[in-house]
């Protein structure tokens, strides 16, 4: 794999994440109805603008990837070490997408080590990455962590140890829609109701708490039983769920940040100057 090659994989990569930003209607999250931030707190605008901040580190990941050629224990700690200095470089972009670059750099480093494979396989790869600590990481902890610890849930950790479960179930929603004829938007859309209705989101469970949590659950279940956002009912059900979240000012965003790493997954293999699917 050559340099153009790890800079393909970054922008494949942001251009997950720019077609989460454009789907719509999301519940609770950020989309192009919120160019003056009226709820979300979040612009989406701006959101599309930092997330461009994204591909030299994500580049660098890649290329730390390709360098070392397994998934060693200093392979993880240099990813952290990168994935830290683009947190910085986003904030100076405007913020956001903490949690898609964790997600994110993750997979483009497993994709990196194996390129021409499938998501699955990707997802296995960035489990054995991410099995091993960062020790170079700052031991201040973080609201995810302190919020997993006092609930148990997995958070964006667990769920990288894990092997992605929920960015996998994503993958298959996109293929079962698609299937029964959804459009592209519709299919990303019942992908990201299937991670929202069974992920334990430690920001929800930081703002909502354990009810708030099962409140937001069901209701991303209602839509996907009243036959996903293809249908009527399901439509209608959609705009219920999501006029309610947003008068709570709940904001799923552990779900928003998988939808974008099962996107991309969903695009490899990335071959340098390849086209990527768009929304």
């Amino acid at each position: 794999m050559s340099s153009r090659e790890d800079e393909a994989l970054a922008h494949a990569a942001v251009t997950a994440l720019t077609g989460q930003l454009a789907l719509t209607p999301k519940p609770g999250l950020p989309d192009p109805r919120d160019l003056d931030a009226r709820t979300t707190r979040l612009d989406h605008s701006a959101l599309r603008w930092s997330a461009k901040a994204l591909v030299p580190g994500l580049a660098a990941m890649a290329a730390a990837a390709r360098r070392t050629g397994e998934p060693t224990p200093g392979l993880r700690s240099e990813l952290g070490a990168i994935g830290r200095c683009t947190e910085h470089s986003v904030g100076l972009a405007g913020g956001g997408h903490r949690g898609a670059l964790w997600a994110l750099g993750l997979l483009v480093a497993a994709a990196a080590l194996n390129p021409g494979t499938t998501g699955w396989e990707v997802a296995a790869t960035a489990k054995s990455i991410a099995r091993h600590p960062d020790k170079r990481a700052p031991r201040r902890p973080s609201r995810g962590s302190s919020v997993s610890a006092k609930y148990g849930a997995a958070g964006a950790r667990g769920e990288a140890r894990a092997g992605f479960p929920h960015v996998r179930r994503a993958l298959d929603a996109l293929a079962a829609a698609r299937k029964a004829g959804a459009t592209e938007a519709q299919a990303r859309l019942d992908a990201l109701l299937t991670v929202m209705s069974t992920l334990q989101d430690t920001e929800l469970l930081y703002t909502a708490g354990p009810l708030g949590l099962r409140h937001v659950q069901a209701g991303a279940r209602e839509v996907l039983e009243a036959g996903g956002t293809s249908t009527a009912a399901g439509a209608k059900a959609l705009a219920a769920f999501d006029e309610d979240l947003h008068t709570r000012a709940w904001s799923p965003r552990g779900s928003a940040g998988l939808l974008a790493g099962a996107l991309f997954l969903d695009a490899l293999p990335v071959q340098a100057g390849s086209p990527v699917r768009a929304a």
